[in-house]
């Protein structure tokens, strides 16, 4: 067994704490210009920030195994490209909170990649963590559990093919730290996405002119919850099991709740509030749990490149 001191489920979360500021730039953002017009502008400040970066990753990339590039592929067009437009078109329809609390469904998809792609064995005991998380998780997403709304399920859909693409993203990203370091991976992650946005607004013909009150949101958007948060999330990934991370994601939901309940003016429902306590008692239990217990709810080496091995 691995030593677990260097286990980096908290950094995990901080990173994704800060995921849920973006409701305060990308709400106002979505409501005026198309969800792709947004996310290509997001991704053109983040590949600028991250050019020291590029060069080296590009050449790196051309180093490793067929896997590790597929996977590099995947997360740059799937997860930050298609997934980040989805959930910027979610809040056109949807309130502050919803779109960014249904990612909760990643914990269910990325167990199922880890098990299968990364070899990860779950223990039982990580059922206690993370069905109360995922109960939770639906009760803090709607005002009535039992009665959903054609606006609040559009935003559903569109948030939960981002939390399937996030939850893709996550698991290949842990598999490709195995041959990349961090900050490659954030830099390429950024630049296929570009790509792929740039490519699929010129196929669409979708205008992707902004103005110029768009810049500060932008900024910001790609600065905290984009840059700050990714170098934070793929500096703990490598030391810290897909199965894991994904669960200490939901501090995501649960600081996107605290900003709309604060600064965006929403009033979570009864059930709401009860669904956060449940969510916000999970993750902490989860992170106690891995740093505290002789036997972690994962089974599996800190390290990527122990977990998978270079093919």
């Amino acid at each position: 067994m691995t030593d677990r001191t260097s286990d980096r489920t908290w950094l995990v979360a901080l990173a994704a704490s800060l995921w849920g500021l973006s409701s305060l730039w990308r709400g106002p953002l979505a409501q005026e210009y198309p969800a792709l017009a947004v996310v290509l502008w997001e991704h053109l400040v983040l590949v600028v920030l991250t050019l020291p970066w590029l060069v080296p990753a590009v050449r790196r990339l051309r180093a490793v195994s067929r896997r590790t590039q597929v996977s590099v592929v995947v997360i740059g067009a799937g997860s930050s490209a298609l997934a980040t437009t989805l959930f910027t078109a979610a809040f056109r329809t949807g309130d502050p909170i919803t779109p960014q609390v249904l990612q909760k469904l990643q914990p269910l998809i990325a167990i199922a990649l880890a098990a299968v792609l990364l070899g990860e064995r779950l223990r039982p005991v990580y059922a206690v963590f993370a069905v109360p998380a995922l109960v939770g998780a639906w009760l803090l997403a709607f005002p009535d559990p039992l009665a959903v709304s054609l606006s609040s399920a559009t935003a559903a859909l569109l948030a939960v093919g981002a939390a399937a693409l996030w939850a893709a993203g996550t698991v290949l990203g842990r598999a490709a730290s195995a041959e990349l370091r961090f900050s490659d991976l954030t830099a390429l992650r950024f630049a296929f996405g570009l790509v792929t946005l740039a490519a699929t607004a010129a196929l669409t013909g979708t205008p992707v002119a902004l103005g110029s009150d768009a810049v500060v949101n932008i900024l910001l958007l790609a600065l905290v919850p984009g840059l700050l948060a990714l170098v934070l999330y793929y500096r703990a990934l490598g030391r810290t099991p897909a199965s894991r991370a994904t669960l200490a994601e939901l501090a995501f939901p649960l600081s996107a709740a605290l900003v709309g309940v604060v600064w965006l003016g929403a009033t979570p429902s009864p059930t709401q509030w009860v669904g956060f306590g449940v969510v916000l008692a999970a993750v902490v239990g989860l992170a106690l749990n891995e740093q505290r217990s002789r036997r972690p709810s994962v089974v599996a080496p800190d390290r990527a490149e122990d977990a998978l091995p270079v093919a």
